[in-house]
């Protein structure tokens, strides 16, 4: 009887030190792990890298560190590792039929980091919505919109639709249409509307600004107004542009007609 109460107390001191020990290895390994996170963020060599990279890199170094921490707990703890493998390759087999949308985005992350359709700082549209990219991680691309929403979007979402970049190229074309009566002169709106593109400061000389009629439409004659800009003065000088031309019409007596019709009685 003695012999069996030493060996169960040597076998409660020994389990309880191994999961003491693991307790401290998990405790001790995930502080290991944020500072070494920590130290590679702040490196000279990675804080020259992009933005989107630094981002998805540090998301996947910290999974596998934490992985590693956890293995290592799981050891100690008497875990045979040809078990712990087949534990973890089950339990990854398992896992990855549950989250194969995850692992979609995770696949649609690096494509993002490969072929850079988009960086942190462009602002893009996918067809449903659209802002300006604040991060880049291995599952999913944080979007901050213009009335200051933050949406979330799976990256395997990104990669498997159109994405519109606004950001690529350094000028951007404002396109509007304007309407006026058939009573006016053609030449002089389109002299008006040059007019108030070639006055506006922001609107670029090369491409010159382009103005025609491109339609007869049933109440009105269409004008088309394409003037180039610097991307960031797209909306200014789109909306001063609709508020010029209107103040310019009305100065110079060019109507922008209603819709309407002509009844014809028949005696």
């Amino acid at each position: 009887m003695n012999t069996v109460i030493e060996y169960l107390k040597q076998l409660g001191t020994d389990v309880g030190l191994k999961i003491v020990f693991g307790i401290l290895v998990l405790f001790i390994g995930f502080k290991v792990a944020k500072w070494l996170v920590k130290l590679v963020s702040k490196g000279k060599a990675f804080t020259k890298l992009d933005k989107s990279v630094q981002s998805f890199l540090l998301s996947f170094i910290k999974i596998i560190l934490y992985s590693l921490v956890i293995a290592s707990a799981a050891i100690i703890w008497g875990i045979p590792t040809t078990s712990f493998m087949t534990i973890f390759t089950s339990a990854g087999v398992a896992i990855g039929l549950a989250l194969q949308g995850a692992l979609s985005n995770f696949a649609g992350g690096l494509m993002i980091l490969i072929f850079k359709p988009f960086k942190i700082g462009d602002f893009i549209e996918n067809g449903a919505v659209m802002g300006t990219v604040k991060d880049i991680t291995i599952i999913y691309t944080i979007l901050y919109t213009v009335d200051n929403k933050v949406v979330t979007i799976p990256n395997g979402t990104l990669t498997n639709s159109n994405v519109i970049n606004y950001s690529t190229l350094p000028e951007r074309r404002v396109d509007i249409k304007f309407s006026a009566g058939y009573h006016d002169d053609i030449d002089k709106v389109k002299s008006v509307l040059m007019g108030v593109a070639e006055s506006h400061e922001k609107v670029l000389k090369d491409p010159a600004p382009f103005i025609r009629l491109t339609a007869q439409a049933a109440s009105s004659l269409d004008y088309t107004f394409r003037v180039w800009v610097k991307g960031a003065d797209y909306w200014e000088v789109y909306f001063d542009m609709m508020e010029r031309v209107k103040k310019a019409f009305d100065e110079n007596g060019i109507c922008i007609p209603f819709q309407q019709v002509d009844v014809h009685m028949d005696k």
